[in-house]
């Protein structure tokens, strides 16, 4: 931008003192610009919109602030000493936010953990860093910015995308646009990482057969870094400087470059930073080639081989999966494997391309294993990770039933996947308004990890809460968003080329006093953002109520290839265009995070529609929590675990129906149902005052009881609890001593395999009585050791309670038999003796079974 007074004679001599202090203060605020903190500390948000309201509304990007301004503007608010005395406190406080002990070094001040690192495709932490697509990126950035309010210690690896994920425009005709406007780096909030000598870090990785440069950014977020890989480096080719263009978009080739990129390139990066992780967190299988690498390290360290040194490293990673089903993992064909990984197998990994390719196919090495399988990067993950979780209790059943396959032999309860149900950060996607809130609820502590005396419990304040100051929260989020919207219409119906008449009608739009639906989600036909619209004559006259009106807005993407999805939009996009419904439902197009936290804030009741069990978590209703609004969702995802009548409206028979057409039908009236003769009536039955009881009692229950339960802080507590420490240690354990006990388990296992198709079972004796059932039961385990498994005793769960596992002893070696024993056990005959079968599992004390090995022989 080019100064108003370029000669510097023209300007006034400054005051001695007034240019340090000048650039102190601008020093001080483009470190505040650059640490995305901000997103979530609203402080600072009177400083961007002095220096650029109009910036500052529409991009909310302070970087992009600070490099558009003038340097007259910025000398003439500089000059204002209040202003400065205010960035220079607001910059304090921001350190020692950033620096001061949290919640993890008080509850785990001897934690074996110095570094998670966490690899994720997207990251959506602002609108002014569009890396992101989705629910993906929205958890991935969640949990970062958690980490930082909790002191996890957490780095993050992903993606610098030059053009991201696209953005949305919608015809005339309701056909959807995909535009790819260039993301100029200069203007994100990232910085170049530099080396000690000020040289840009640069990375060169092998990518089939040739080197790929890879420039490196670092992005501030609060405490943390997280840290971006590019590929558009001058010094590569054309096609190679695209990789990192788009954010899911190009073919399998692309996607597979881009994985590698993430995986072994990120693994390098931390490498280069002199970075160790104990452990590796895998969002999605996108990042799964980073366990091939990490173990690649520990073989050129210890000199081993690659199989002993993924036994060494595998308990230090973790591999959560966000997928529902099977057919959306990613999947590449052998032939693309071989042209990309051949060399690294056999050159860096020091294994075949079969080997390298059995860890991603579901029989993995068995010999009948199908040669045109592809190789499937959730299989990669799961077989070098030391565990497996999915993200919402019910997506922990369905993952278990997708990945049975590669333990085929197990019961599908014992497929070892947990779950850790997805939350979100609460102070992102919160109100200026509720944030203020929660703060005299709790103190300012509810969501930000701080050390406190006492537990934070916000209830009481909420129980005490008078039902005046909830309602005024809601109707002036209600307004606001209404607001918003308009403003938003307006700019999208004059770049569509509307009339000035139409335009007009645009301040009409909506009724600040009427009941806000909205949907805001991706357009996939298994989400059914079109379940409402089964009945267009029925909806209609929901909405033109003149008693009881009913707006709706709506927003969303459909994947570029997506086009079922797109239909949907189209669909959309003709209902609302009906002259009685105009003023009533929108369609607000490029759906994006800005977007998100506009309607999150503002809408009464958020609806969800996808078909059980296939929205693996969902986190967009979880939104709306903090700021009051309530939800109606099939009973799906988290909503499935958190729904009770007395917080909002679910429909459902909580049982799987597919995509049966006719089961669509049959919600769409529950769903109608509800809203007529519950939802609707709940909003408008009022007191004298004004004021719908009955609404603001579900408001405040759902504020108490799900708030905190579903806030992304709850999450990475419990990922450092259930995980993070535990794997630290597991790693450190395994690597200890020159590797000791990861030798140890790389030995049990061979001798598992070696011995395994020998091991049978003699004779079974049962004996009941009124104590209970005596089992014995001979075992023949050749030359296995009996300290190398278990022998036990299964029975299937009931509707009373879980499967039962119990472990038999052994008494007695069989006289005359190499490695044959007697084995038996005593149990209470509360079930039938039929329902338990004896079995042999691999056992080592330090191996997680049967993860690591999947082998198990039950009696016939």
């Amino acid at each position: 931008m080019t100064d108003k007074n370029p000669d510097p004679s023209s300007e006034p001599a400054p005051e001695p003192g007034a240019v340090e202090a000048d650039e102190f203060s601008f020093t001080a605020l483009s470190d505040l610009a650059l640490n995305l903190r901000w997103t979530w500390n609203r402080d600072t948000d009177d400083l961007w919109a002095t220096l650029h309201s109009g910036l500052w509304e529409t991009t909310q990007n302070p970087w992009l602030i600070l490099q558009t301004i003038s340097k007259d503007k910025r000398h003439s608010v500089l000059a204002d000493p209040v202003f400065r005395q205010h960035v220079s406190k607001l910059h304090e406080e921001n350190r020692a936010a950033i620096t001061g002990a949290r919640w993890f070094q008080a509850a785990h001040p001897d934690a074996p953990l110095n570094c998670a690192a966490y690899f994720s495709m997207e990251y959506m932490l602002s609108e002014s860093l569009p890396i992101y697509s989705g629910g993906l990126g929205n958890v991935a950035g969640d949990q970062l910015k958690a980490a930082s309010n909790f002191g996890v210690p957490v780095v993050g690896v992903g993606l610098l995308y030059s053009q991201g994920y696209f953005r949305q425009e919608i015809d005339g005709h309701g056909n959807q646009q995909a535009l790819y406007p260039f993301n100029s780096p200069g203007m994100l909030p990232v910085s170049p990482l530099r080396q000690p000598n000020k040289e840009w870090l640069r990375l060169r990785v092998p990518l089939a057969g040739s080197k790929l440069w890879l420039r490196v950014w670092e992005v501030r977020v609060g405490r943390l870094k997280l840290y971006l890989l590019d590929s558009n480096d001058p010094e590569n080719s054309a096609p190679q400087r695209c990789i990192t263009g788009e954010l899911y978009g190009g073919g399998q080739e692309l996607r597979l470059k881009q994985e590698l990129i993430l995986g072994i390139g990120g693994w390098r990066l931390l490498q280069e930073l002199n970075l160790d992780p104990e452990v590796c967190h895998l969002n999605e299988g996108h990042a799964a080639f980073a366990v091939l690498d990490r173990a690649r390290t520990y073989m050129e360290r210890r000199q081993v081989s690659f199989a002993e040194a993924l036994t060494a490293t595998r308990p230090g990673n973790l591999f959560t999966t966000h997928t529902a089903v099977a057919a959306g993992f990613d999947r590449f064909p052998p032939e693309l494997i071989a042209r990309y990984l051949k060399e690294y197998a056999e050159c860096e990994l020091h294994i075949s391309l079969s080997e390298l390719m059995a860890l991603g196919r579901a029989a993995g090495s068995d010999p009948g294993s199908d040669p045109a399988e592809p190789f499937n990067m959730a299989y990669l993950a799961l077989r070098g990770c030391g565990a497996v979780n999915a993200v919402s209790r019910l997506h922990g059943a369905v993952s278990r039933r997708i990945f049975r396959p590669l333990f085929s032999r197990w019961p599908e309860a014992e497929v070892p996947v947990a779950h850790i149900t997805n939350g979100v950060h609460m102070p992102t996607w919160s109100s200026a308004a509720a944030t203020a809130l929660w703060n005299e609820a709790c103190a300012g502590e509810c969501f930000q990890g701080t050390v406190a005396p006492e537990p934070v419990n916000p209830e009481r304040f909420f129980r005490n809460l008078s039902d005046d100051r909830l309602w005024e929260l809601r109707t002036n989020a209600r307004m606001t968003l209404i607001h918003q919207a308009r403003l938003r219409l307006f700019r999208q119906m004059h770049d569509q080329g509307e009339p000035a008449e139409v335009l007009d009608a645009v301040r009409d739009v909506f009724d600040p006093d009427a009941l806000t639906l909205g949907f805001a989600r991706r357009f996939a036909t298994y989400k059914r953002p079109n379940l409402l619209l089964k009945d267009p004559e029925r909806l209609a006259r929901i909405l033109t109520c003149n008693e009881r009106p009913v707006q709706l807005m709506i927003a969303g993407k459909a994947h570029p290839n997506d086009l079922a999805g797109q239909a949907l939009i189209r669909q959309w996009s003709e209902f609302i265009r009906r002259p009685d419904v105009r003023s009533r439902a929108v369609f607000l197009t490029d759906y994006d995070m800005l977007l998100s936290q506009q309607m999150v804030r503002g809408i009464d009741l958020w609806v969800n529609t996808p078909r059980r069990p296939w929205e693996a978590s969902g986190t967009s209703g979880m939104k709306v929590l903090a700021n009051g609004g309530l939800n109606v969702s099939e009973l799906d995802g988290w909503w499935a675990e958190a729904y009770s009548p007395e917080i909002g409206w679910a429909f459902g028979d909580r049982r799987e129906h597919g995509d049966d057409p006719e089961w669509d039908n049959v919600e769409a009236e529950a769903l109608y149902s509800l809203l007529e003769g519950e939802i609707i009536p709940a909003f408008y039955d009022r007191n004298a005052q004004g004021i719908p009881v009955g609404w603001v009692k579900r408001m405040r229950e759902s504020m108490i009881r799900l708030t905190l339960q579903f806030s992304a802080g709850r999450v990475i507590k419990e990922y450092a609890e259930k995980h993070y420490v535990s794997a630290a240690g597991a790693y450190r354990a395994r690597s200890a001593d020159g590797g000791k006990i990861g030798r140890e388990v790389h030995e049990w296992q061979g001798k598992i395999a070696a011995h395994w198709e020998h091991l049978h079972f003699g004779a079974l004796t049962i004996n009941t009585g009124a104590a209970g059932h005596l089992f014995s039961v001979q075992v023949y385990l050749d030359e296995l050791s009996p300290e190398a498994v278990r022998i036990e005793l299964y029975a299937d769960a009931t509707e009373n309670g879980p499967p039962e596992r119990v472990t038999m002893t052994r008494k007695m070696a069989l006289v005359g038999a190499v490695g044959g024993y007697l084995y038996s056990v005593a149990i209470p005959n509360q079930r039938p003796a039929t329902d338990y079968t004896p079995r042999i599992v691999p056992y080592h004390e330090h191996a997680a079974v049967p993860l690591e090995v999947n082998r198990i022989l039950w009696q016939r």
